[in-house]
């Protein structure tokens, strides 16, 4: 054999190494795939084995019910008398805290809280006044607001006391205390928009009307700046809130005759108007005492039912009347379901807490107190009160004609 010949034969014997990379990487993806494709398969075996009970009955993840708690004050009034009381000369500053010192555990553990703001913020170059055009300190706001209110209704017939400027200022004040407010506005896009809340998971669309302002003309180019108790605009407003999938929809009505303790034929219609429209619960204020209140089962167009809930007036929660009643008030407690089935709403229990506004007379410190009115009876009764047997059985008689009122169904 030649030299030539042995070169020869050598080069043919040399191994091609690129083919036996590209064959050991084919043979290992098809090795990879099969063992993949076991391993998928008897994981998926294992699940589909766990979700299997008894061997037929397949198991879904379920979703629990939301609950809340919904709060509600009346009128929220501050006359003179009121303001004065609250006036610091030392600081030049007003404190409305000690009115409520009583009773805001109720307002402040609620999930969400409601009230009817009826008078203005319109400023102290304006000067402070009560009865008849309000205007307050921005303090009373603050306590309110302290006392864990998170939505005031102010549309009232006390909402242009002090003309659309007033009314402006009002809204801007709330804004900047953080606030929420329906029933006036500053544009007509803002009137257009649904205030809307999500409570733990629950939707709450809130809306507020009033049959007038008392006189005062609502400037024709500002028509938007008071919602009216008009039908074609409260169908306008729910239609909206509607369209925005609410699961609650909630109505402050001012409406009906000032210090009448049960609802007239209007105030019904209209609850059964706001009702057949897709309303679930009404709010009433303006008698300036209690009227009563009921819970319904509405029947819908397409047969199904609903719960619904009204109650005609919540009095005055802080004011300086004095008239029968008009001390008078309860903070309306609402616990509201919604299913985790089907998302249906419910409404599981309504209770009150019996409130009177105690007025100590002018001069006295913190003239003004909000009763929690069985839990000071019992007190006397127990021995750990200091009240006097005179004070003892005046709230025993507020409390009598709170039951009285609060018992009467409305049919």
């Amino acid at each position: 054999m030649d030299i030539d010949e042995y070169y020869t034969r050598r080069k043919r014997r040399k191994p091609n190494y690129p083919r036996i990379i590209i064959f050991i990487l084919i043979l290992c993806l098809i090795i990879g795939g099969i063992y993949f494709a076991f391993s998928n398969k008897t994981e998926k075996t294992s699940q589909d084995s766990s979700n299997i009970n008894d061997g037929a009955t397949v198991q879904t993840a379920t979703v629990e019910d939301t609950t809340i708690n919904l709060t509600a004050i009346g009128d929220i009034m501050c006359h003179g008398p009121n303001y004065k009381a609250a006036y610091n000369s030392s600081t030049n500053t007003y404190d409305f805290s000690p009115f409520f010192k009583n009773i805001s555990n109720y307002t402040s553990n609620a999930d969400i809280t409601i009230g009817n703001l009826e008078t203005t913020f319109a400023g102290q170059a304006r000067g402070y006044s009560g009865y008849p055009t309000f205007n307050s300190p921005s303090e009373l706001g603050q306590a309110i607001k302290d006392i864990g209110v998170d939505v005031l209704g102010t549309a009232n017939n006390h909402c242009m006391d002090k003309g659309y400027s007033g009314l402006e200022a009002t809204l801007n004040t709330l804004d900047e205390m953080g606030l929420s407010h329906m029933g006036t506005s500053r544009s007509e896009d803002e009137q257009n928009t649904i205030l809307v809340k999500d409570v733990k998971g629950i939707n709450i669309a809130f809306l507020s009307f009033t049959y007038g302002t008392n006189g005062i003309t609502i400037p024709k180019d500002k028509s938007y700046s008071v919602n009216l108790i008009n039908k074609e605009l409260i169908l306008k407003q729910i239609n909206s809130a509607k369209n925005l999938n609410v699961d609650v929809i909630c109505v402050n009505m001012h409406w009906g005759i000032e210090y009448q303790t049960a609802p007239n034929a209007e105030q019904k219609e209209l609850a059964d108007f706001l009702f057949d429209n897709g309303v679930d619960i009404i709010l009433g204020s303006h008698p300036h005492v209690l009227q009563p209140m009921e819970k319904r089962t509405i029947t819908l167009a397409d047969g199904s039912t609903k719960d619904g809930f009204v109650i005609y007036s919540l009095g005055n929660f802080i004011s300086n009347q004095s008239d029968i009643n008009t001390q008078d008030t309860i903070i309306l407690n609402l616990q509201i379901t919604k299913s985790g089935k089907d998302c249906k709403i419910s409404i599981d229990s309504v209770n009150y807490v019996p409130v009177y506004c105690y007025n100590k007379g002018s001069g006295a410190k913190n003239r003004y107190e909000l009763i929690d009115l069985k839990k000071s009876i019992s007190s006397y009764e127990n021995g750990t009160s200091s009240i006097s047997t005179s004070l003892y059985n005046t709230f025993k008689l507020e409390l009598q004609r709170i039951e009285k009122i609060m018992n009467s169904i409305q049919n």
